[in-house]
């Protein structure tokens, strides 16, 4: 049997478009929205949320037997504040300027949807090695999501990508206009609908 047919593969694969935590479940659409307007930003918030989704599963599923049930929730909440404590001072010391973009949402991140539904829908019962492949799976699914939001609007609101002026003059000069729309919060909701839409159309029927 190949990796992708196995259940490890299910667990990493189905999240990229399948079972996607924007695009299916609709969770973590906050971030999408507020920091998507430009593609550095983006990666950076994917990286971290990655991070810390892929560790926080394995260190639930490595302590899950020993966490009585009344305090689970408890356990999900210091375990991801201490990461995402760790990820916000790293983003400080060594790209601050894109800490500051950010904002507070990475702090965030401690209230993520997906997180803390992974921890307790998937980490505490299974191994880790489950879990590292369910984190991983889910953090890349929400950064397909993410990117690809944060490159259509930049290009289009902005005709840029990572900062650089991608979109030729010649064009502005015969009178192409920056969608302005795209830089705001609607602009970000259009492009996740239409992404949204896509992956139903090709998933009709298999959900």
């Amino acid at each position: 049997m190949s990796f992708s047919k196995s259940k490890e593969g299910q667990v990493l694969s189905k999240p990229l478009i399948g079972a996607n935590p924007i695009m299916v479940q609709t969770l973590g659409v906050c971030s999408a929205l507020a920091v998507t307007v430009q593609l550095k930003p983006a990666i950076v918030m994917s990286l971290c949320l990655t991070v810390v989704l892929t560790m926080s599963n394995v260190i639930m599923a490595c302590i899950r037997n020993f966490i009585p049930g009344k305090i689970r929730i408890i356990t999900y909440m210091l375990v991801i504040s201490t990461l995402v404590a760790l990820a916000d001072q790293i983003l400080k010391a060594y790209v601050y300027d894109i800490s500051k973009t950010l904002s507070v949402f990475v702090g965030l991140i401690i209230t993520n949807c997906i997180v803390m539904g992974r921890a307790e829908a998937f980490a505490m019962t299974n191994t880790p090695k489950m879990a590292l492949l369910d984190g991983l799976g889910n953090g890349a699914g929400y950064s397909i999501v993410l990117l690809a939001v944060a490159f259509f609007r930049e290009l289009f609101g902005s005709g840029k990508l990572l900062g650089t002026k991608v979109v030729p003059q010649a064009l502005y000069d015969m009178g192409y206009v920056d969608n302005g729309l795209l830089m705001l919060a609607p602009g970000a909701f259009f492009i996740i609908g239409i992404l949204i839409w896509v992956s139903n159309s090709l998933y009709k029927g298999e959900r």
